[in-house]
């Protein structure tokens, strides 16, 4: 019996194992001679050696994945473990890949509703400062909000600072 500590480095640990660590349940789930644990950013490896070193090769990829993609989708995820891999169906006017913003809590994905919000994302993606007027409710705050957490997560700013307008009555 081995063990072996790998270290998950430059992905966040949270989007590594997934919501409600999903991706730790699949990777178990794949290697089920493997006792895997983890903390922070480890993951330890107890088995045969001939599975870890499977194992590995395949979190190495998953890994790779991650890199370029952070929002995998488990599909995805079984492919790059070996399972069998069928893509979900998309509906014709329901690109995810191009309207995904970010996921939220869970999994939830938040993406442009209505044609003005997905005009809203194509010009924050051509301009460096964008002005959206419109009426209470039209999702203004809410895209814009969506758009720098996504920023965030891709690493493309540091912080993100929240101001409130200051309105006279």
């Amino acid at each position: 019996m081995t063990e072996k500590i790998i270290r998950v480095e430059n992905i966040n640990p949270a989007v590594f194992f997934g919501t409600e660590n999903r991706n730790l349940k699949l990777l178990k789930k794949r290697f089920p001679k493997l006792k895997l644990t983890s903390r922070g950013d480890e993951i330890k490896a107890s088995g045969p050696e001939k599975e870890i070193v499977v194992f590995e090769e395949k979190l190495g990829q998953l890994i790779q994945q991650l890199l370029n993609n952070p929002n995998i989708s488990d599909d995805e995820v079984r492919h790059v473990l070996g399972e069998d891999y069928q893509p979900s169906p998309l509906k014709e006017d329901d690109d995810l890949m191009n309207n995904v913003l970010v996921y939220g809590n869970r999994g939830k994905v938040i993406k442009p509703r209505t044609e003005n919000q997905r005009a809203l994302v194509k010009a924050v993606q051509k301009n460096d400062v964008v002005f959206a007027v419109g009426p209470a409710g039209t999702g203004k705050t809410y895209t814009g909000v969506a758009l720098a957490v996504r920023a965030l997560k891709k690493k493309e700013v540091k912080k993100i600072i929240l101001a409130r307008p200051a309105v006279e009555a």
